[in-house]
This record gives structure tokens, C-alpha cells and sequence, in this order.
């Protein structure tokens, strides 16, 4: 595989990779961890399919759209005004649930409790604020080594801590629970957004698009199952809902390595939103891509909303429920208007949308009643 392949596929898993990985423990711990894996691989299976279809959608298409520009190429203005929601929905849930990550995981580093994270949230954001305007897009080739990274981390906390892990802990299960880890674990797979750049990224080579896409999406599902085999196996129903505030400041450093990378990604893509898909001016995307955050973070936190876990499972459910089914349509309708032949074709008809949107609107159910 040539380097461009590797690049194209790191940064579909370091945009997956983000403050999902971080509930994942504390979900399944508390469903039970083999039930948690259940839906790991299960929804995994999905989120392949389904950024197989953009990635397929992306091949038909001529010119650099994000998914509310495919929205309106194949579904019209009313389908990339859902799309839109959808996808910025999900991406300020995560900058949120990012700014909550890093205000407690920098507040329990250098504080050594949680007293202090509306002040540390607010210094994070301060900061990556100060380097978003400065147009670092280059960081984004820091995902490539980033993602790697992760992997090292996270193979390091599994063999100095497989010794402690008690397999009491991993055979409990509460059948009440079982719909628990959906929503976070539907979070923690999404990297919708970050497809139609690895058509780009990939450019010259989109035969290899659907290897890396599946690879992409794999690198995450084997890091997830480490990364809470690890935490629930040591910590049982005792993981906090910031999994890596339980094992040493070490281990806090890769909560907070892990968020930083992908605030940068997601906010990134929120600005390519607004510039290829919206039009927006510098001053309007600059409020809607760094200061509207801070403004859900001030508000969460003043209500005392701000609870992690929460944050991951509501923008889990929503933004990819929403943008799946959006996904298997505009996919569908792609395959005739179709603007150039693909490299790949994955089939797409009424059946598997339906079977897949009743799994998503059942997810949004049980998320929103519970």
C-alpha cells in the first residue's frame, strides 16, 4: 500500500477516534461489557456500509462537496437542509462533549480534582481558538501520526495493566441496560464528515478508496475493544463516566491528546461546511465555528447539563440516525444521477433502508425516553 493510502485511511480513523472512546468503558461497564461489544461490532458493521455508500456517492460526483452539498446534488434543497442538522448537529455535540472532556481531564491533571474545569474549558478553548484563526489547516497531517499515536498509548495501558483486569468484571450483564452503550457507541463510530475528504485525499488512487475506508473504520473498532476491555476489566461498574480520570495522569494525557486532534478535525470540517456548502463570510464562520461552542459550553455548565456521557449518547443517536438514513437515500438516488463511473459500487435499495432506519429511529427512541 503506497503512503497516500495509509494518510487517506488514518484520518478516517483519527476523525472516529474522539471523545467516544472515553464514555465506551463506562457504558459497557455498566450494561455489561460482552452487551457493549455486542453493539461495538455490530454498529461497526453499519458505519462501514454506510461510509462505504458516501464514499461511492463522493465517486459519482464531480467538484468538492461536503454532505450537505451531496444532500442538495442528489436529494434537493429540503434534503441538504436535514443533512446540514444533522451533520453540524453532531459535530457541536462533539465540541462540546470535548470542551466538557478537556476542562475535567486538564482540571483532574494539574489540579487533581474536578473543581476546577469550567476554568481549564475555558482556557482550552481560548487556545484552540487562537490556533484555528490562525489557519493551521497543516495540523491536519498531525492525524496521520496522531492516530498512531493513540494506537501506541493504547497497547501500552493494555499490557501494564492486563495483569489487574478480574474476569468477574467482564462477565457481568444488567438486561435493563442493554440499549445503553447504542447511543455512545453510535458517537464514538461516526466519522461521516471526514469521507468526502478522502475522496481528495486519495486522489489518483480511488480504487483504494473502499480498502481504507474499511480499514478506517476497523483500526477504531479494535482500539474501542482494547481501550474498555482494559477499563472495565480493572475498574468493573466503578469507571467514571471520563474513563481515563481513573488510572494516573498518564492515562489522563490520552484523554486529553486523543480530544485535542479531534477538535481540530471536527472543527475544521465545520469551517469547510460553511465555506463550500453554505458560502458563509470569514466573521460569520468564525462565530459559528469557535465562539457557538463556547456558548453551548457556558450554557450546559450553567444549567448543569454538562454530563459526558449524555452529551456523546443524544449526538450519537440523533446526528447519525439522521445522517445514515440521509446517506442511503442520496446513495440511492446517486446511482442515477450519477455525474462519473466509481471506482466501487455497494448495493443500496428500499429494503436495507428500511431495516436500517427503523435500527437508527429505534436507537433516537429508546435514547430520548430513557
Amino acid at each position: 500500500m503506497n503512503k497516500k493510502f495509509w494518510v487517506t485511511t488514518f484520518t478516517l480513523s483519527g476523525t472516529i477516534i474522539g471523545a467516544g472512546i472515553l464514555g465506551l468503558p463506562y457504558v459497557f461497564s455498566q450494561s455489561g461489557f460482552w452487551f457493549g461489544i455486542f453493539w461495538l461490532l455490530f454498529l461497526g458493521l453499519i458505519m462501514i456500509y454506510i461510509n462505504l455508500c458516501i464514499g461511492e456517492t463522493t465517486l459519482r460526483s464531480k467538484g468538492i462537496h461536503h454532505l450537505p452539498g451531496l444532500a442538495e446534488k442528489y436529494l434537493g434543497k429540503i434534503g441538504k437542509r436535514i443533512m446540514f442538522f444533522a451533520v453540524v448537529f453532531g459535530i457541536y455535540s462533539a465540541l462540546l462533549a470535548y470542551l466538557i472532556g478537556e476542562g475535567e481531564s486538564l482540571s483532574q491533571l494539574f489540579m487533581g480534582n474536578l473543581e476546577y474545569s469550567l476554568v481549564f474549558a475555558l482556557g482550552f478553548w481560548f487556545v484552540m481558538t487562537l490556533l484555528l484563526r490562525e489557519g493551521l489547516k497543516g495540523l491536519k497531517k498531525v492525524e496521520t501520526y496522531g492516530v498512531i499515536g493513540v494506537i501506541v498509548i493504547i497497547i501500552i495501558i493494555f499490557v501494564l495493566f492486563l495483569p489487574r483486569v478480574e474476569i468477574g468484571n467482564l462477565n457481568y450483564f444488567d438486561n435493563s441496560k442493554f440499549f445503553l452503550p447504542f447511543g455512545v457507541t453510535l458517537f464514538a463510530l461516526l466519522g461521516f464528515t471526514s469521507v468526502p475528504e478522502l475522496r481528495r485525499e486519495i486522489n489518483g488512487s480511488e480504487k483504494l478508496l473502499r480498502k481504507a475506508i474499511i480499514i478506517g473504520v476497523l483500526i477504531p473498532v479494535v482500539l474501542y475493544f482494547i481501550f474498555a476491555l482494559t477499563f472495565v476489566g480493572v475498574l468493573g461498574k466503578q469507571v467514571p463516566e471520563i474513563a481515563t480520570l481513573a488510572l494516573g495522569n498518564l492515562i489522563v494525557l490520552l484523554g486529553i491528546f486523543t480530544m485535542t486532534t479531534s477538535y481540530f478535525v471536527l472543527s475544521f470540517a465545520l469551517k469547510d461546511i460553511y465555506t463550500y456548502d453554505v458560502h458563509e463570510s470569514k466573521k460569520v464562520k468564525f462565530v459559528l465555528v469557535s465562539i457557538a461552542p463556547l456558548i453551548l459550553y457556558l450554557i450546559v455548565s450553567y444549567f448543569n447539563l454538562d454530563s459526558f456521557v449524555k452529551v456523546l449518547s443524544i449526538g450519537g443517536v440523533i446526528s447519525g440516525g439522521i445522517t445514515g438514513i440521509m446517506v442511503l437515500i442520496m446513495a440511492l438516488n446517486a446511482k442515477k444521477k450519477s455525474e462519473r463511473k466509481p471506482e466501487f459500487k455497494i448495493p443500496v435499495n428500499w429494503f436495507i433502508i428500511g431495516v436500517l432506519s427503523l435500527i437508527f429511529v429505534g436507537g433516537i427512541v429508546v435514547e430520548l425516553m430513557f
